[in-house]
């Protein structure tokens, strides 16, 4: 399965099915560069902030792609016309053999609640935090879930930073290979992810991804 960090909280996952969560792209100063595949199968949305929620409505429309989140914001996207899965934090949605778990996240949204994403695509579990401050059911996810790997918030303020996040890795979710996202899209969120490496020491492989870059487990 290959993995791209499209900047932000943004990643596109290409295996059987191409997925793409939290699509913040045009708005991204950071990601005008950044084209997307023609076929995309599942855009997912933790919450309806404008930097999660982004592009999702206009990329489902163009690719006929189906948006899977929350109830509310499903709603949202059906009456546009689109196609839409809603759900929430519980048993999963199952697409085309793809399973989608949402989990509980510690934030605020406009509409309905702020959730995590884990995604089940040939056999392996990808944790999406979201946008997330530290709470202690992460050490839920971890022993129901076991992921394969994380997508975690380190950009501080509006969710974990690098201590914080570093934290959880190693004492609650306990996951051995970490993507950092949402971190230096804005002067808000600085964040250093060499210094989250170095917090997160020999207790999992932080891979550090640049706009664009991909990586496949």
């Amino acid at each position: 399965m290959k993995i791209t960090y499209l900047g932000h909280s943004a990643i596109l996952m290409e295996g059987s099915k191409t997925i793409l969560i939290d699509p913040f792209i045009s708005g991204n100063p950071q990601a005008k560069n950044i084209s997307l595949p023609d076929r995309i199968d599942f855009i997912v949305v933790t919450h309806d902030h404008s930097d999660h929620i982004g592009d999702a409505f206009e990329i489902a429309k163009e690719r006929l792609s189906t948006i899977v989140t929350q109830h509310e914001i499903a709603i949202m996207a059906q009456e546009k016309g689109l196609n839409a899965e809603g759900m929430n934090v519980g048993g999963p949605v199952e697409l085309s053999n793809v399973k989608f778990y949402f989990t509980n996240a510690v934030h605020s949204s406009g509409t309905g609640h702020p959730m995590g994403a884990v995604i089940e695509m040939e056999g392996k579990r990808l944790y999406h935090a979201g946008d997330t401050g530290l709470f202690s059911d992460m050490r839920l996810i971890s022993d129901y879930f076991r992921p394969d790997l994380a997508f975690l918030p380190i950009g501080g303020r509006y969710t974990m930073d690098e201590e914080q996040a570093a934290y959880a890795l190693k004492n609650l979710l306990r996951v051995k290979k970490v993507i950092p996202i949402h971190y230096n899209t804005w002067p808000p969120i600085s964040a250093d992810p060499m210094r989250f490496r170095e917090l997160v020491g020999d207790a999992a492989e932080v891979i550090i991804l640049s706009i664009g870059q991909s990586t496949e487990i």
